[in-house]
């Protein structure tokens, strides 16, 4: 059983003609320059689909979600994103100078285990 007590959600779109850096660049170095922060104990990434799903005696056909990439971090408190760690995590590689400018419709929120 993880550790973490929370999870934060980073959720967003990206330009499709820089999705594959997006991912390379997520996948190579963002995540793992946050998985050095103290208290950033897993992340996973996610894309949206459309799905069908039944409910009530039907099935329901669903869109994807309006943001199509999401990162979950399972976390140990609030306040590991707010950590001088996390700030100087998420400002280095090419994230904060070749990928983030091609991101929009970004949502963060954070959750706490039950």
């Amino acid at each position: 059983m993880s550790k973490s007590k929370y999870i934060f959600i980073a959720s967003m779109n990206v330009k499709k003609e820089f999705e594959d850096l997006f991912n390379e660049v997520y996948d190579v170095e963002h995540i793992p320059y946050l998985l050095e922060v103290p208290g950033v104990n897993k992340v996973t990434r996610a894309k949206g689909m459309p799905f069908a799903f039944s409910i009530a005696g039907e099935t329901k056909e669903m869109d994807s979600s309006n943001q199509q990439f999401i990162a979950m971090y399972e976390i140990d408190n609030p306040d590991v994103v707010k950590s001088s760690e996390w700030s100087i995590a998420v400002e280095k590689g090419r994230w904060s100078t070749h990928v983030r400018e091609h991101t929009s419709e970004r949502s963060h929120f954070m959750y706490e285990y039950i």
